[in-house]
């Protein structure tokens, strides 16, 4: 039993028979035998109320409303086509929006190297990058506001999915000729007793009770003397010569060269970046995104 034609089908029917107003070559186009194309017009004639057509033995003529409706719905399956196609690359992942959050440790080399990278594989998709810090990425995770987020790890929690980029080493930066910079490495215990220099509250809340549990259990209080809300901020107050403060090696070399670094040799003080998504999230798009940002530097694959 043959399948009755679908709404488009029978409008793109009539819009044939209108374009050539002959019904032969009409069936001819549609792959279709006269007879079925006659009763695909009456069937849309009828579901609409009106006449589309006049048709006599000799020739097809557009009624009024046949000539409004056809105006109104000429390039209508060059749309349905389109938006097909288009939905078709978005399923696909080859096109859409993606976006991403990132906090400051993930803003010069993280990010921007996923970012590449994903542009190489997916290069119609549209990036949308929003600085947030760790906990608004999570709570904006949750609400569905982003994709993604770069964020300081470790988060362990069953809605998400979280997957480690980097654990990396933690730095003391102090001011030039600093006492600690005769030691070529520095332990927990050298960071007591020095005015400490950190982010604020605010922007470096994540980071903040991190660098507190490392230091609580090795017998070290964090009592920052200073707080600014930015890196700039902070490396000026440090070569200021105002005090010291800790950062993650990959801002390292984007410091400048009025403060030395030593790196804190003890195993357990590292920074963790992760990239998260809601465990729910299977689309296509996250997921070639999470893997660039897995690729080594400098790994690029071809198109899709």
């Amino acid at each position: 039993m043959a399948t009755p034609p679908t709404g488009i089908e029978l409008v793109q029917s009539f819009l044939v028979v209108a374009e050539h107003l002959n019904f032969r070559r009409g069936a001819e186009r549609l792959n279709l035998d006269q007879s079925a194309l006659t009763r695909r017009i009456q069937k849309l004639e009828h579901f609409l109320g009106f006449r589309l057509l006049d048709r006599t033995t000799r020739e097809v003529l557009l009624t009024a409303a046949g000539q409004s409706f056809y105006r109104e719905n000429a390039h209508l399956l060059d749309q349905y086509q389109a938006s097909i196609e288009n939905a078709r690359r978005i399923a696909e992942g080859k096109t859409g929006v993606l976006r991403v959050a990132y906090m400051a440790f993930a803003a010069t080399d993280l990010m921007p190297g996923a970012v590449s990278r994903f542009r190489v594989q997916r290069p119609h998709v549209e990036v949308k990058l929003t600085y947030m810090r760790t906990q608004g990425q999570k709570l904006a995770l949750a609400n569905g506001e982003i994709d993604l987020g770069f964020m300081i790890g470790p988060f362990d929690h069953p809605e998400f999915d979280s997957t480690l980029l980097t654990s990396e080493l933690l730095y003391v930066v102090t001011p030039l000729e600093h006492p600690l910079l005769k030691k070529p490495s520095l332990s927990p215990s050298d960071i007591a007793g020095q005015p400490l220099i950190l982010g604020d509250v605010r922007e470096w809340a994540e980071f903040r009770w991190r660098l507190s549990d490392m230091l609580n259990a090795e017998g070290v209080a964090l009592n920052p003397t200073l707080e600014a809300s930015n890196t700039l901020a902070l490396i000026g107050l440090v070569a200021a010569g105002l005090g010291v403060t800790v950062y993650p090696e990959s801002l390292i070399g984007y410091l400048g060269q009025n403060v030395a670094v030593r790196p804190i040799d003890h195993p357990s003080f590292r920074s963790q970046t992760i990239l998260t998504a809601r465990r729910g999230n299977r689309s296509t798009l996250v997921k070639s995104f999470i893997k660039a940002a897995k690729a080594p530097v400098g790994a690029e694959e071809g198109r899709d």
